[in-house]
């Protein structure tokens, strides 16, 4: 064993050290392994940034920016909603409709992403049914795993094959070339999730529980918790623009209390911890709390850029 094989199993073991503790966040790890494998001598620093040559490490990131933006845009959370209304309490509809959204959204974003999104959806579909978590979580996994077979874009391993295709010469695939074979998948992984869901749990979803401890959704139901938050933006203009927390008159709504301010930054967005003297500036998203129910505006969006009359 050679010192150069030394030092890469040495930063392999490394990585996944740090992949495995999650510190720093992946895309640092990655960066810190791409430094430091020049740094040993290993390769070239030419050789490290090669990878960015690909058309396909670019075509992925931005299949990152399509994921967020249809996640930040609320189209995501809208089919969720839309499948909650039309699905009823049909379990075999609901647990359909589920897969085959969750295969189209994962057809054109990163699977793990679709997974995320979906799961508060897959588990009020549980508990508004009454069905195991397990029976609807483990379909919207199979559906965002089949969906990296509908389309050219839907999984990083197609474009790295279709890259390969056509730096050797061969024919590259289209945008819906895997679409004949991948599809017919995703209906037989329907029909058989159907049939095989019934092992994955038993008994209603964690609210509808009986006996044993109450749930974190029972404690929220009970003391009506959901009532008392209130997300408001301050809008370009408001007379609150430049003043502090400390001067803020609610109208008659003294008792609320500002428990955080969200403020966007350049490439991010932070959560800042108020006091008295943070001076509230356009843009930013009041998230508010009352010791007892409020009436929100029944014609203002539940999006974050809800606003009540005084901001």
């Amino acid at each position: 064993m050679n010192l150069d094989l030394v030092l890469v199993l040495a930063l392999l073991v490394g990585a996944i050290l740090m992949f495995s503790l999650g510190r720093p966040r992946a895309d640092a790890v990655g960066l810190l392994m791409m430094v430091a494998l020049p740094f040993t001598g290993v390769i070239t620093v030419r050789e490290a940034i090669a990878g960015f040559a690909n058309p396909n490490i670019v075509l992925i990131a931005a299949m990152f920016v399509i994921g967020e933006g249809l996640a930040r845009t609320g189209i995501a959370q809208g089919l969720g909603d839309w499948l909650v209304a039309r699905g009823g309490k049909n379990e075999t509809r609901l647990v359909a409709m589920l897969m085959l959204i969750v295969g189209a959204l994962g057809s054109v974003m990163y699977s793990t992403g679709v997974v995320a999104i979906f799961i508060p959806v897959a588990l009020r579909i549980a508990q508004s049914t009454g069905m195991s978590p397990a029976q609807v979580l483990m379909p919207v996994s199979f559906a965002a795993l089949i969906s990296g077979m509908l389309t050219l874009v839907a999984a990083a391993p197609n474009l790295i094959v279709n890259y390969e295709l056509v730096r050797t010469g061969a024919e590259g695939m289209s945008f819906f070339t895997l679409t004949p074979i991948g599809l017919p998948i995703l209906l037989l992984g329907v029909a058989y999730m159907m049939f095989a869901r019934r092992w994955l749990g038993t008994g209603g979803a964690d609210g509808q529980r009986t006996g044993g401890r109450p749930s974190l959704s029972d404690w929220v139901e009970t003391y009506r918790l959901a009532e008392r938050e209130l997300r408001v933006r301050v809008r370009e203009g408001s007379p609150l623009v430049g003043q502090p927390l400390g001067a803020l008159a609610l109208p008659g709504h003294a008792e609320l209390a500002v428990l955080a301010v969200e403020r966007s930054r350049p490439f991010r967005t932070c959560l800042i911890g108020p006091d008295a003297t943070t001076e509230i500036a356009a843009g930013d998203i009041l998230l508010i709390d009352s010791p007892t129910p409020i009436a929100k505006p029944s014609t203002a969006p539940t999006a974050p850029s809800a606003c009540a009359p005084w901001c």
